[in-house]
């Protein structure tokens, strides 16, 4: 729901690699002159990519052929497809959520980039390896002293993240930490975001940042995102995409998929964090 309401799901139409281009360091060229000074043309650095691999998603959709003969007529068939497609797509929806908050690695490394393989911070993620020391600038914020939550340790992943204007939009955990954060808060201070609650999302507010609680984030993690920087890459062929319903020879049902090729990427991972082993 937030990719989607912040407008960070993406399509292409194709490409051996998801291909993210980064951006760590200054154009070293900018400086004022005056007159007839020449100005530098030196070639930039700080500019890198992140490659990621595209990965595969699916569902089937059955009907039977008793189904269809207790459903005669065109629109109650009708009527039991769209019941059935409906339930397909909703299903992978909460399959994407569960996948994006761990790390890509299950299902034999099927499954797609998540959260807890994106925010780390010594890991290689997009092929560059940020345990270089080289590579420091690809490092998400990280801190797993294990013990209780506290409002110091969210205040320090959230500045430890923030340039200025450019801080985390939300901040996401599980129902134990977020009901030990509203502990913390003083009555006069449990503020939440509207637009977050009108979606029927149960929040607080943490400086600028909805703080919200999901089922499937992993125990003990508190993550602080920038959605700015994560993006929902899809395949704009084959985002949701339905086959024709198939009858194989030796069944009497029919068949057919709904698929979705893409990945979770991420261009910034210094402006995402975590805080581990927390506890209420």
């Amino acid at each position: 729901y937030h990719l989607m309401d912040k407008g960070r799901i993406r399509m292409l139409d194709g490409g051996t690699k998801i291909v993210e281009p980064l951006i760590y360091g200054q154009n070293s060229t900018v400086g004022s002159y005056s007159g007839y000074d020449t100005i530098s043309l030196s070639p930039q650095s700080g500019i890198s990519a992140a490659e990621f691999d595209w990965k595969q998603y699916a569902a089937s959709i059955a009907i039977s052929g008793i189904e269809e003969a207790k459903n005669n007529g065109e629109q109650e068939v009708i009527n039991l497809l769209e019941a059935k497609i409906m339930q397909a797509e909703e299903s992978m929806r909460e399959g994407f959520n569960q996948m994006f908050f761990a790390d890509g690695t299950g299902n034999s490394g099927k499954n797609w980039n998540g959260l807890g393989n994106l925010i780390e911070s010594g890991n290689t993620v997009g092929g560059i390896d940020s345990s270089d020391a080289d590579n420091a600038w690809w490092r998400s914020y990280e801190e797993n002293t294990a013990g209780a939550l506290t409002l110091a340790q969210m205040a320090t992943a959230y500045n430890s993240v923030s340039v200025g204007n450019d801080h985390p939009d939300m901040v996401l955990t599980t129902q134990t930490l977020f009901e030990k954060y509203e502990a913390l808060l003083q009555p006069q201070l449990r503020y939440t975001d509207t637009k977050t609650a009108d979606a029927g999302f149960q929040n607080l507010l943490f400086k600028a940042a909805p703080v919200a609680y999901d089922a499937h984030c992993t125990a003990g993690v508190v993550y602080f995102l920038n959605s700015k920087y994560l993006t929902l890459v899809g395949h704009s062929g084959k985002w949701f995409a339905q086959t024709e319903f198939q009858r194989p020879e030796n069944m009497d049902a029919s068949y057919a998929l709904i698929m979705c090729y893409g990945n979770l990427t991420c261009r910034n991972r210094a402006k995402q964090g975590k805080l581990t082993a927390k506890t209420a």
